[in-house]
């Protein structure tokens, strides 16, 4: 059964731990472990390393994190259930030692953000203050043409509206802070890339209140090479499965016909605000 939503007050003084999926991240996972060390509110970060093969658990413990790792890839919806669960064990250990506080908040960041995660502190004020449930970044709009060609967003946005009401603007966004309780009640996550679709949805749908936040964020570009056209199409089966597992197979039918026939837009320009869903708790 869901949770109540979060009320201001009900978690005073609750600090923010940061889960960081990474796979093969060598490059950047110390300078974004080190950013995000330093965000308001940050006393834990967590990488979770989902079978890299190359130095990055390594990098990660260096730079200050805590690393819980799987041995094969799962998938960033099973590394972000993962991170919370680590969480949970570090908040049982502490309470076991004699040190007991609210359950953290989560501020979850993708690991190639590198020194730009510091620009995420945004995100977890208006959680901090009780304001909002869960919030969800914002690139700046130069960003939303890079390399992207628009029909997965488009499915994951139309897909959003449809059960919720509300229409995100950038609904893949994996850069998000939430209360416990938001978090709770979205799981099980939906699996793979699928997971920030389903989140917004079922959050949404628990009565908890989301606001998208713009910050100075960056990550690598997907680019347009086959490697990234294939991420794309593992992208869209994994937002189908998460609205068709929501029963929303006819916004998926209908979004599905419009790619196909060329006529999806792909390149709708973002103003650079805050957005705030006015949905009213149950």
């Amino acid at each position: 059964m869901p949770q109540e939503p979060y009320r201001p007050g009900e978690a005073a003084g609750a600090a923010v731990a940061v889960v960081i999926p990474a796979k093969n991240e060598a490059e950047r996972i110390g300078a974004t472990v080190g950013a995000a060390r330093g965000l308001p509110g940050v006393d834990l970060v967590v990488v979770v390393d989902d079978g890299s093969m190359d130095d990055t658990v390594a990098l990660a413990l260096a730079a200050g994190a805590r690393v819980f790792r799987h041995s094969r890839n799962r998938g960033k919806g099973a590394a972000m259930e993962t991170g919370a669960e680590g969480i949970r064990l570090v908040e049982e250990h502490e309470a076991a030692s004699g040190t007991v506080h609210p359950p953290r908040h989560l501020l979850f960041l993708d690991a190639d953000l590198a020194g730009s995660a510091q620009g995420a502190a945004p995100l977890v004020t208006p959680v901090l203050e009780g304001t909002a449930d869960m919030t969800v970044a914002l690139f700046p709009s130069t960003r939303l043409r890079l390399g992207g060609h628009g029909f997965v967003v488009s499915l994951a946005r139309s897909g959003v509206h449809k059960a919720t009401g509300w229409e995100p603007e950038q609904p893949l966004n994996g850069q998000r802070c939430l209360t416990r309780s938001a978090f709770e009640a979205a799981r099980p996550l939906a699996p793979g890339f699928g997971v920030e679709t389903g989140l917004s949805i079922d959050v949404l749908r628990a009565g908890f209140r989301v606001v998208e936040v713009e910050v100075p964020l960056e990550h690598r570009a997907t680019g347009t090479d086959l490697r990234a056209q294939i991420h794309r199409a593992h992208q869209f089966v994994d937002v189908a499965r998460a609205l068709t597992s929501r029963e929303l197979r006819p916004a998926l039918h209908r979004t599905w016909g419009r790619t196909v026939g060329g006529v999806q837009d792909t390149g709708r320009e973002i103003p650079g605000k805050i957005g705030q869903i006015t949905r009213k708790k149950r």
